[in-house]
């Protein structure tokens, strides 16, 4: 099934409710949709193997990012020479789990679990074969507006990117960050993410001196401020939940976490109460836990102090949580 936003900017396409033996025809109807068949890279079904897609692509100004799961297919990457394709176009794909197997003329690259491959279209094109289960992120890049930030562009059609390359770290989450979003950008960030995935992709690869000292103040700190806010809500339960632990998972020091939030113009003790208060108003009138204990709920979002979160609830919402679960019945 495909879901699209406004002119397929944003699309979503899973098998996932498609039954086993009509998943190959979803594939292909999926490129032979009239809006998004110029906008992505044929995805051709591998022989005896069990099909699955569950993706989601974002296209903006001078990018394009997609990210998911594939199984039992080829990504093809069509030839520099073709009518539909440009010449312009570069590609990094990353793997997050799984195995992929990339071809490009008589050479061959395999990408386990953290790695990443960067190439253009070639004379030949390329393939990725996914056999089984791969999640991975995609980014396809413009070489006239990355030729400026790295070194060596043109010295190879395909390069591995190894694992322990901090800039795909911070790469694939902000990219994750950005689509789970599930929506196009405000017309104003648009420009902005773009920038900021140019950034990372040039320090992946190798960015010039020049461009690595602007990508440190601009990508990198877009995308580290990405990541803790995506560690901060998987860990709102977690009571002792601190800037110090946020700073031991990324690898920086207590200072800069506070800095970055400093900067977004909220304090990092404000940004957590605010996220576990929004998860708590969410659950008070979901029905689901309409059986729950207030108090279980609380603690439940990383409250250890009742009393501190009813008084801090009614002054986000000026109303009690028992007021709020009542109007929501």
């Amino acid at each position: 099934m495909i879901a699209t936003g406004t002119d397929t900017a944003y699309f979503r396409f899973s098998t996932d409710a498609v039954p086993e033996r009509a998943r190959i025809r979803a594939v292909r109807t999926l490129h032979e949709h009239p809006l998004l068949r110029r906008r992505l890279e044929p995805l051709v079904p591998l022989p005896n193997r069990p099909v699955r897609v569950n993706i989601a692509r974002l296209a903006l100004p001078s990018l394009g990012t997609m990210s998911g799961m594939l199984c039992g297919l080829c990504q093809c990457i069509e030839p520099e020479r073709s009518v539909r394709a440009g010449n312009d176009h570069l590609f990094l794909g990353v793997n997050l789990a799984g195995g992929s197997l990339v071809r490009q003329g008589d050479r061959e690259i395999t990408l386990r679990p953290g790695d990443a491959v960067f190439a253009s279209r070639g004379h030949a094109g390329c393939t990725i074969s996914r056999p089984t289960s791969v999640r991975f992120v995609g980014v396809c890049l413009y070489r006239h507006a990355l030729a400026p930030l790295v070194t060596d562009l043109d010295d190879t059609e395909l390069r591995l990117i190894p694992h322990h390359t901090e800039a795909l770290r911070l790469l694939t989450t902000y990219i994750d960050a950005v689509l789970n979003a599930h929506q196009v950008p405000a017309p104003a960030l648009q420009r902005l993410v773009a920038i900021h995935v140019y950034d990372l992709v040039a320090l992946a690869i190798g960015a010039t001196r020049d461009a690595a000292l602007i990508a440190e103040g601009r990508g990198v700190r877009a995308a580290r401020l990405g990541a803790m806010k995506a560690y901060i809500a998987a860990n709102l339960s977690d009571s002792d939940l601190s800037a110090a632990s946020v700073a031991a998972r990324q690898g920086v020091t207590p200072r800069y976490v506070h800095k970055l939030f400093e900067d977004e113009g909220v304090t990092f003790s404000k940004f957590v109460l605010s996220r576990r208060l929004e998860r708590a108003h969410r659950m008070l009138t979901d029905p689901r836990f309409a059986c729950r204990t207030i108090s279980s709920l609380a603690f439940d979002v990383g409250f250890g102090d009742l009393s501190y979160f009813y008084r801090t609830f009614r002054r986000r919402y000026d109303a009690t949580p028992s007021e709020v679960r009542q109007s929501a019945e």
